[in-house]
């Protein structure tokens, strides 16, 4: 009888998730080699080709789009019978708190796949700016908080930072409509989140101590309303990498705005007196997500 091979649909979804080969074989620990390989065999076994290749990356076809739905439910229910049968299982209710700026494109799908991993699982998802959830997790608010830090920034809360679980960095980046140049001797029109978001107090300082001229142009509520705003060229604003999406791209070159630090989302750290559940979601969330 024909099946798929297990560790060969887990490549597949790491290779889509990643956009390409090579950035994919560290997730899975293999070379960018034996993921190819991979990638061949299962093509070979699904009698079609699952991916398009171009410079710009991997992209899946519609035959690869159509095995990804089923590899994903089939390794979330391979994954949770490990659990199981290991006393990994997960069952009860948790309190998710997440910075807007995380992976804005991808939240939904990603928790989405969380509700296929830990199906026994209730998720509370609250989606704040990370000054308010790093409040709301000290007063014990909230399970588990990805919050998001800005590197070199003094007003950056330090809450835990020794400890905390760093998932990823992004680079922080000047973002407009695709194509926007910006016009000499004009104040730089800015787009940004409420002035209690960091990142606005970070982006609003640094502009005023570079003695770079503006205007607050618009405040959205959330980072989906600041992509729709630029896309529409209303003005500019300073994001992480992660937030280009359709009609928004980097400035282009020179265009005078400073330099621009880094950015790390982190999993805030345990607390005492915490449950086991707790403790157990938090380290399996932080893996998950990575």
């Amino acid at each position: 009888m024909q099946t798929f091979d297990l560790e060969q649909l887990r490549t597949l979804a790491a290779v889509i998730d990643a956009g390409s080969l090579t950035a994919a074989a560290p997730r899975v620990f293999l070379s960018q080699s034996s993921v190819s390989e991979q990638m061949r065999k299962l093509e070979e076994r699904a009698g079609q080709s699952l991916l398009t290749r171009s410079k710009a990356g991997v992209a899946p076809t519609e035959a690869g789009t159509r095995l990804l739905a089923y590899a994903r439910r089939i390794l979330a229910l391979s994954d949770e019978a490990f659990r199981d049968l290991h006393g990994e299982a997960l069952q009860g209710e948790l309190r998710l708190a997440v910075t807007d700026y995380f992976r804005p494109g991808d939240l939904t799908q990603l928790l989405g796949r969380l509700g296929e991993s830990y199906p026994q699982v209730r998720l509370n998802v609250s989606i704040l700016k990370s000054d308010a959830l790093r409040a709301a997790y000290g007063r014990g608010e909230f399970d588990v908080g990805l919050a998001m830090d800005i590197a070199g920034a003094s007003s950056s809360p330090k809450h835990g930072a020794a400890k905390a679980s760093v998932l990823r960095r992004e680079s922080l980046a000047w973002l407009g409509a695709t194509g926007l140049r910006l016009a000499r001797g004009e104040p730089v029109r800015l787009l940004a989140l409420p002035d209690t978001c960091s990142l606005h107090q970070f982006t609003v300082a640094l502009l005023r101590r570079r003695r770079v001229p503006y205007v607050l142009a618009h405040v959205a509520s959330g980072v989906a309303g600041l992509q729709s705003a630029l896309a529409a060229g209303l003005g500019v604003a300073c994001l992480n990498e992660s937030a280009v999406c359709e009609g928004v791209s980097r400035l282009a070159a020179p265009h005078g705005l400073p330099a621009l630090p880094k950015v790390a989302f982190q999993v805030l750290p345990g607390r005492r007196g915490e449950t086991a559940f707790v403790t157990r979601a938090r380290e399996m969330l932080a893996t998950h997500l990575t």
